[in-house]
């Protein structure tokens, strides 16, 4: 709808004096430009996008496990570092496998079924691992965690996908982004104070916002997966083919997911690494809570502005720089000693990076995902961030543990620095699929799609 502008106010301008307009227009000039703001900011995205941006925020406001994992292991259960960064692997390897099935499940059942029966079993296991006693058991269930939350992430990217537009993708994939870390920022820190006076709280509540969140997918989010007509039988038939073995043939998209992997083994140490790093150095578990909440905190604040800002920039600068800042950024955790001050400066650098690097890597596997598999794509894009679950907690407790956090450090910033690198490669060989493969295949806004055969 129009808004009035400075102009509505332009037939007094004959009548006052020369500083008047200016006075009488600034405010009026200054909150129509807000309003246009908000409305290129969040306007003209479907319903169902926002009953997804909804069940996200509700997910990740509980989600107090995982940030605390390694805490809860080293300080409650008196574990070592290096168990606690083998459960966080294992978490991982759960993860990875959980993409596969997930991707796969997403394209052949549905986006619906496959985020409703993730949510539930993360759920179950989720409030089990916290009456998890024994070494075994533990890791044997956080594996279960791992698998059952990473199974969701394919089907809530390919529903994004399918119901928004793709020239609105980025926006959306970032708006998605901001909810995970609105939830993110106010969980750790309220998680940090609640895990002062007993850990259990925190399963029971992750498990319970989990089931919330299965709640609003049941009620309020319509399947959304491509209907196969006759026209779409006929017109594209090689993408109602693509499997797996095709995806990992895809050099470019490898190439990408590589690459986010190098990234993701960076962020990592942000959860499991930092935290016992900031343990060792006299600091509180609140004061840690405090610190990572930051990051999310500043997502908040920042993504929706810088996302505006740099919308037109070109992407693989955006994505070289967002790398450069985020390795960096955990470089100079080799400096913070133990001060808080100093870990959350560290904090607000690779967050920057991650602002800028998140929502345009989101939207360019959208771009080369073809809509009958964009389950599949997300599935193996998701393997970078499990894999990195995998290897990342294991190899940075080790390090922190034998070599000390300098070495830890150090290592991010050479990580950052060489997917950077690959970012600039990614830009040559990356070649995103035909408008019409790309284009969302589902009902207009919000109505539910014809569930057809999956690819």
């Amino acid at each position: 709808m129009p808004v009035p502008g400075p102009s509505a106010s332009s037939p007094s301008a004959p009548e006052s004096s020369g500083s008047e307009p200016s006075t009488a227009g600034g405010p009026a000039r200054r909150a129509d430009r807000l309003r246009r703001a908000a409305a290129e900011s969040v306007g003209g995205l479907p319903r169902a996008f926002w009953w997804l941006w909804t069940s996200t925020l509700v997910n990740r406001l509980g989600g107090f496990v995982v940030p605390f994992l390694a805490l809860y292991l080293t300080v409650e259960r008196g574990y070592s570092a290096s168990y606690a960064g083998l459960v966080a692997s294992l978490f991982g390897l759960g993860a990875g496998v959980g993409a596969i099935i997930g991707g796969v499940l997403t394209d052949r059942v549905g986006r619906r079924p496959t985020l409703l029966t993730a949510q539930l079993l993360t759920a179950a296991s989720t409030a089990a691992l916290g009456f998890a006693h024994g070494q075994l058991v533990i890791a044997v269930v956080a594996l279960l965690v791992g698998l059952s939350s990473n199974a969701s992430r394919p089907a809530v990217a390919a529903v994004i996908a399918d119901v928004v537009p793709a020239a609105d993708r980025v926006r959306a994939y970032a708006l998605n982004y901001w909810a995970v870390n609105i939830g993110f920022g106010v969980s750790a820190a309220v998680a940090g104070l609640v895990a002062e006076h007993g850990y259990l709280t925190l399963f029971v509540a992750d498990a319970l916002s989990t089931l919330l969140c299965a709640v609003v997918v049941f009620g309020r989010i319509p399947e959304s997966r491509p209907a196969e007509g006759p026209a779409t039988a006929s017109s594209e038939p090689a993408e109602r083919r693509v499997g797996l073995r095709t995806v990992f043939r895809d050099r470019g998209f490898m190439l990408l997911v590589g690459v986010t992997f190098l990234l993701a083994l960076v962020y990592q140490q942000g959860s499991t690494t930092l935290a016992v790093g900031m343990s060792e150095a006299g600091l509180s578990t609140a004061r840690y809570g405090l610190v990572i909440g930051l990051n999310g905190l500043l997502i908040v604040v920042l993504q929706i502005p810088v996302t505006r800002l740099v919308k037109h920039h070109d992407r693989t600068r955006l994505l070289v720089a967002g790398a450069l800042l985020t390795g960096w950024g955990f470089g100079l955790t080799a400096f913070a000693g133990a001060s808080a001050l100093c870990y959350a400066a560290s904090v607000a650098v690779w967050t920057v990076g991650e602002i800028v690097q998140a929502p345009a890597s989101m939207g360019l596997v959208a771009e080369l995902s073809p809509a009958g598999a964009r389950g599949r794509y997300q599935g193996v894009f998701s393997l970078a961030w499990s894999g990195a679950s995998f290897l990342g907690p294991a190899a940075g407790g080790f390090l922190l543990q034998h070599t000390g956090g300098r070495t830890v450090w150090g290592a991010c910033a050479v990580l950052g620095t060489l997917a950077a690198i690959g970012y600039l490669a990614l830009g040559r060989v990356a070649r995103p699929v035909s408008p019409a493969a790309a284009a969302p295949a589902a009902t207009p806004a919000g109505a539910p799609a014809p569930a057809g055969p999956g690819a």
